[in-house]
């Protein structure tokens, strides 16, 4: 049994983005940790969904026959920053 892991980090989509907008204009606490957070990111930009279904199919496939037990961030870098 293989135990793979995918560990998305904050992946852009119209639900985030909608939330964000609404959120931002009455706290500025979440302002003050969107900066944060975009600051620790190395790539300097948010993920897209895509980015973490590219990692999934490699997983489903024979590509990763060799991979066992395996936790596979897929953050922009945010967990090495």
């Amino acid at each position: 049994m293989d135990i793979l892991v995918i560990i998305p980090g904050g992946i852009v989509t119209p639900g985030t983005k909608a939330v964000a907008k609404k959120l931002a204009y009455f706290d500025t606490d979440l302002i003050k940790t969107g900066i944060g957070f975009k600051m620790r990111l190395p790539l300097n930009r948010g993920g897209q969904a895509d980015e973490v279904a590219r990692i999934a199919l490699v997983l489903a496939t024979d590509l990763s026959s060799y991979v066992q037990g395996a936790l596979i961030p897929v953050d922009g870098g945010f967990l090495s920053a």
